[in-house]
C-alpha cells in the first residue's frame, strides 16, 4: 500500500482564510501537511477584505468569533519572515497558529512586532532569537524558495493546498480543509 504524499498548505498570516484553513487543515487531511509560508503579495494576490464570507464561514466551521484588527488589511511581510524562521527551527506551525490567533481571536495587528514576538512567545522562541532570525538573510532567501515554489506549483491565490500534482486554491482549498 501507497503511504500518500504530504500536502503542502500554502499561506500568509495576514489571510483570514488561511487562518480558517490553519484552524482546521490537521485535522482534516487524510496526511498532516506541510506548512509553507508564502508572501500573497508575491503571487500578486490582494488580502481579503470580505470580512462577512470569513466570518460566516469561521462559525459554520464552529471556531470562535474573529475579532478583527483595527488596522486593515495588514503588512504581513515581518510575520512571513517570523513564520519561515520558526519552520527552519521547527516551530512553523505552532509559531503561525499563535500568529493567526494573535490576529483573528485577539484582534492584534499581525505587522505590529510585538503581536510577532507574542506568538513567538507562545511556542517558546526567545524575543531576541526571534528578532535575530528575522533579519538573517538565509531566512529571507528560504521565504523567496516558498514563493518560488508556490508559483511552480500554480498557486495564484491563497490559502491553497497542493496534494500530489493538484492544486486547490481559495474557496476550494477551504471546503477541502474544513471537510469532516
Amino acid at each position: 500500500m501507497a503511504v500518500p504524499q504530504q500536502p503542502v498548505f500554502y499561506y500568509d498570516l495576514g489571510s483570514p482564510q488561511c487562518y480558517v484553513v490553519g484552524e482546521t487543515i490537521m485535522s482534516t487531511l487524510p496526511v498532516v501537511p506541510e506548512w509553507e509560508p508564502v508572501l500573497a503579495s508575491q503571487l500578486g494576490q490582494q488580502l481579503s477584505r470580505d470580512r462577512d464570507g470569513v466570518e460566516r464561514l469561521a462559525a459554520a466551521l464552529g471556531l470562535q468569533a474573529l475579532r478583527w484588527p483595527r488596522s486593515w488589511p495588514p503588512d504581513s511581510a515581518q510575520a512571513m519572515l517570523a513564520a519561515t524562521y520558526a519552520k527552519k527551527v521547527g516551530r512553523g506551525v505552532a509559531f503561525s497558529l499563535a500568529a493567526f490567533r494573535q490576529t483573528f481571536a485577539g484582534g492584534r495587528d499581525i505587522g505590529d512586532e510585538n503581536t510577532v514576538l507574542i506568538a513567538g512567545a507562545a511556542c517558546e522562541m526567545h524575543p531576541v532569537a526571534l528578532t535575530k532570525g528575522i533579519g538573517l538573510r538565509s531566512t529571507a532567501d528560504a521565504l523567496t524558495t516558498a514563493n518560488e515554489r508556490a508559483r511552480a506549483a500554480g498557486v495564484t491565490t491563497l490559502p491553497a493546498i497542493q496534494m500530489g500534482d493538484r492544486t486547490y486554491e481559495g474557496l476550494e482549498a477551504m471546503a477541502l480543509a474544513g471537510a469532516r
